[in-house]
């Protein structure tokens, strides 16, 4: 293979692993902070 391809392959990859990880991270984030003002403000799941 030639390095171009290389180069693509290695950017393709972490395009993919940060956009996995971002979102393995950011969904229980979310949930845990609606949780949290559910339980101390009183709003509602969908606030």
């Amino acid at each position: 293979m030639n390095i171009g391809m290389l180069i693509l392959c290695a950017i393709g990859g972490l395009t993919g692993l940060l956009s996995s990880a971002y979102l393995l991270i950011s969904l229980p984030v979310v949930i845990i902070w609606k949780f949290y003002r559910c339980i101390r403000f009183g709003y509602t799941m969908y606030q």
